[in-house]
């Protein structure tokens, strides 16, 4: 089955047509930078060209970088805020003239990760860290997702989580990645003494360089990179959207 997937992010938008049985682009991907300020009318209007680029006209599935549930969007990380409380399902149907589903990015990495990656025919609990600009997170209990977990804003000595791990923190703070990978430990020890997981997937960007750091790493779970990395976010939208067909 192909279904079109998009990832909006806080600096590019980005979308392809997705073979959701083998978790490949059948197209070259589209990306349009994301629009600033990036209300909810400006952001749609991308991803509607988007769809028209590809001259789409079934089901779509959309990440986006906030908790939401039933289509809503309930917090915005780098948007506009005016994307709290929106209902961003309605307006991108409206947009595209498509049937839409919504969900959190890092939830659909992980679904992506989990049926075509290192998670694949994994069991028991396994948590995916997205680390980036911020840090995004999705959890999963026997291959089935528990949606919206917001990790990254575990308190730790007193400030978000992510301030310490995110990929962002380790340049702009310039840390060694033996200093970061020792934060990144702290995190993932709280997580397992909160949630004792199996095993840890750790994605984003910076998940290609997984050996300059995994070997300062110290947590009793096993620990894996991601697999599909900048493709996870459009292949697990596709995925979710294709129940819509």
């Amino acid at each position: 089955m192909e279904v079109l997937g998009i990832d909006i992010g806080g600096s590019g938008i980005k979308g392809a047509i997705v073979d959701t049985q083998r978790g490949k682009f059948v197209t070259e991907r589209q990306r349009i930078a994301t629009p600033q300020p990036a209300t909810p009318e400006s952001v749609a209007k991308v991803v509607a060209q988007i769809s028209d680029h590809f001259s789409w006209s079934a089901s779509i599935g959309c990440t986006f970088p906030a908790v939401v549930k039933h289509g809503v969007t309930l917090t915005a990380a780098n948007v506009d805020d005016k994307w709290i409380g929106a209902d961003a399902q309605a307006l991108l149907e409206a947009r595209t003239g498509n049937r839409v589903l919504v969900l959190n990015d890092a939830d659909a990495a992980g679904i992506a990760e989990m049926r075509f990656g290192a998670g694949r025919d994994r069991r028991g609990m396994v948590i995916i860290l997205t680390l980036g600009t911020g840090v995004g997170s999705s959890l999963f209990i026997d291959g089935r997702l528990a949606p919206n977990t917001e990790f990254g804003h575990l308190i730790i000595r007193g400030k978000d989580a992510e301030w310490r791990t995110s990929d962002r923190a380790r340049q702009e703070k310039g840390y060694s990645w033996k200093a970061w990978g020792k934060r990144l430990s702290e995190h993932l020890q709280y997580m397992e003494a909160l949630m004792t997981p199996d095993l840890f997937i750790i994605g984003g960007g910076v998940s290609k360089k997984y050996e300059r750091f995994f070997p300062h790493i110290k947590c009793g779970a096993e620990i894996a990179p991601a697999q599909l990395r900048n493709r996870a976010g459009i292949v697990g939208a596709a995925i979710a959207a294709a129940g819509l067909l």
